[in-house]
């Protein structure tokens, strides 16, 4: 799922608004939703429920639901490939803070350098390699597997990550990237209604797979996604 990010500004054209296209009025939902989660927030829900508010109601909450249930997966995703990643450069430089020996860019540097100031700020203490790697954001390992990674870690080691992986390291970089740009609007509370929620699923389970199977079939078993895509509200057509 190279799936492109949907524009959330875009706003009714004029025609739209004129011909009595749903509104994000948010006068038919419960006071209190409006009053702690925001008429902006919530009137998105009321343009997409064709100005229906109980109908922009439960898609709200089902879009919470759906949000709690893609953390689990989404989580073990970013752990497995922040390790796999780890592991291997690790090997392939000989110690555990390979950041201080691996050719990376002046980005990736800084991303290190902040994470150890945090880790020292938050422990009081020298930080471990350990807890760097933990503090190190999803985004800094996404990017390992970029363009500008290619010839000084991906040829020589980073491959070595996803074994069962054996297409262009480009379409398993956009596929990452597509996970970590999910897994930000998840954590920022942001609408995922629109989305293609079922590609993107099948996208997640793809790269476990690349990782290993039997880790895309542990997840799976603790996966409650498909079955909260299956309650998904049926809005009118646009």
């Amino acid at each position: 799922m190279h799936h492109g990010m949907p524009d959330d500004s875009q706003q009714p054209d004029d025609a739209e608004l004129s011909g009595g296209q749903p509104s994000d009025d948010v006068n038919g939902l419960p006071e209190w939703m409006v009053n702690f989660f925001s008429a902006a927030r919530l009137g998105e829900y009321v343009r997409a429920a064709g100005g229906d508010a109980t109908l922009a109601e439960r898609l709200y909450w089902w879009n919470v639901e759906v949000s709690q249930a893609f953390y689990l997966p989404l989580k073990s995703l970013e752990v497995a490939v922040r390790n796999a990643l780890h592991d291997q450069l690790s090997d392939r430089y000989g110690r555990a803070d390979w950041w201080a020996a691996a050719p990376l860019g002046v980005n990736s540097l800084r991303l290190v350098a902040e994470a150890t100031a945090e880790c020292g700020r938050r422990s009081g203490r020298q930080p471990t390699s350990d807890d760097v790697v933990t503090r190190l954001a999803f985004g800094f390992w996404v990017a390992l597997v970029s363009s500008s990674y290619d010839r000084h870690l991906w040829v020589p080691t980073l491959h070595r990550a996803f074994p069962r992986f054996t297409g262009r390291r480009r379409n398993l970089h956009e596929s990452l990237n597509t996970m970590r740009l999910l897994r930000n609007r998840i954590s920022h509370h942001e609408p995922i209604h629109h989305r293609d929620l079922a590609a993107d699923h099948a996208t997640l389970y793809r790269l476990l797979g690349f990782l290993r199977l039997e880790l895309a079939a542990g997840v799976a078993l603790r996966d409650d996604v498909p079955a909260v895509l299956a309650r998904r509200p049926v809005l009118p057509k646009r």
